[in-house]
């Protein structure tokens, strides 16, 4: 074979030197975008190096040496550097792989038809080379396309962070002004309806599950921090209800914010979605809480302290009680709530009479000292059983763990 291009060499070159021409001319037809990055006198002049770096891929195999790569490698970081697409490069080398084979055979056939025969074998070994450069291309752009996704994925956390923490500058307009500038930069709005999203640590479902957008123009940008798992919701149109909707397939608890307008109010939604979280049941219902359906449980999770007063002198002779009867008497007190004060529906959710819950409310309100029937009472009661709920130690339990229900 190396016998067989030196014999050629000359003719050869003129030859290539015509194909790089008509495939330069045939991949700007094809592919517009290579003359708004090259222009056609940088697009010949890489294909035709391509080209020759070909046939000395075939003298180098066929004395059992490897083919230089580089260059092929390096026009497949190009085109991911610019942004292009890879298959349009890879077709231009096979392209010229096929043009390649018939400068070959006319340039043998002018020379020596009768040589003809002795070509016959390099066609695989052509292939072969061609196949190593494309495998090449596609080694260089694929690397350099997933450092530049990375790259992108940090810019992108970088950039909900700045908008979740609030951290991007001190409050004021220039809050306001790199937030708008984070959320553009997000393709989000400077105004619209955004809500943020807050799920627990124990949900199973895998990052790649989460819902990235539903029908629509609702989307939902996601991160993983640290303390939890955040997603950025562009609601759209659509309402807040929407978000449980799209979270309920994932089975796992989660708290959302209040809708709000701008950029700059998206780390204060932040703070409130964690909030909400806090108010999600571990079980039973839905699992996803809006914070405006639960204000007064969340307003037992943002002041800890005076609500692990507020269990202890409320509920705590309940709570001095031998487990079993007081986990009877918070369950009952709690699904009477849940059932807004109706003896009879909680009675259906305990399966047990009427009556039976009648006399544990009653216990409930002489261990307490607090009427039922009286509202200031009962707020306090309620709000005492979601410091329950919610796990708050009082001011007597072990730091770090709450007494259990």
């Amino acid at each position: 074979m190396e016998r067989i291009i030196e014999e050629i060499r000359e003719d050869l070159a003129r030859r290539l030197a015509r194909a790089a021409d008509r495939l330069a001319d045939r991949t700007l037809a094809e592919d517009p975008a290579y003359a708004a990055q090259l222009g056609r006198a940088e697009l010949r002049e890489r294909i035709h190096r391509s080209l020759r770096q070909a046939v000395e891929g075939l003298v180098r195999s066929s004395r059992g040496l490897p083919v230089e790569l580089a260059d092929a490698r390096a026009a497949g970081t190009l085109r991911a550097e610019q942004g292009l697409p890879l298959a349009p490069l890879l077709r231009t080398y096979r392209s010229g792989g096929r043009l390649l084979w018939t400068a070959l055979t006319e340039a043998v056939a002018s020379h020596d038809r009768a040589a003809l025969p002795r070509l016959l074998p390099g066609a695989t070994a052509l292939w072969d080379v061609v196949d190593q450069m494309t495998d090449a291309v596609s080694e260089g752009y694929r690397s350099t396309e997933a450092a530049r996704t990375d790259r992108d994925r940090e810019r992108r956390a970088a950039l909900l962070d700045a908008l979740l923490d609030g951290a991007a500058a001190p409050a004021g307009p220039a809050a306001a002004e790199a937030a708008a500038e984070a959320a553009a930069r997000l393709g989000l709005p400077e105004r619209g309806r955004f809500a943020v999203v807050v799920l627990a640590a124990d949900g199973s479902a895998r990052p790649a599950e989460r819902p990235t957008a539903a029908a629509g123009d609702l989307r939902v940008l996601w991160r993983i921090r640290a303390e939890a798992e955040t997603g950025l919701v562009e609601l759209g149109h659509h309402p807040l209800e929407s978000v449980r909707e799209l979270l309920a397939p994932l089975g796992v608890r989660a708290g959302v914010s209040p809708i709000v307008e701008a950029p700059a109010e998206l780390a204060r939604a932040y703070r409130l979605a964690a909030l909400a979280l806090r108010t999600a049941p571990e079980s039973g219902g839905p699992r996803t809480a809006l914070l405006d359906e639960g204000l007064p449980a969340a307003l037992v999770a943002g002041q800890t302290e005076l609500a692990g007063r507020l269990r202890q002198v409320v509920l705590g002779p309940v709570l001095a009680l031998p487990v079993e009867d007081r986990r009877l008497l918070l369950t009952t007190l709690g699904t009477w709530l849940a059932c807004q004060g109706s003896t009879t529906f909680a009675a259906q959710r305990l399966y047990c009479h009427r009556n039976t819950v009648s006399n544990r409310l009653r216990r409930v309100e002489q261990l307490t000292g607090r009427s039922l029937s009286d509202p200031r009472h009962l707020v306090e009661l309620a709000l005492a059983h979601a410091a329950v709920v919610q796990r708050i130690p009082g001011p007597h339990a072990p730091r770090g763990r709450a007494d259990p229900k």
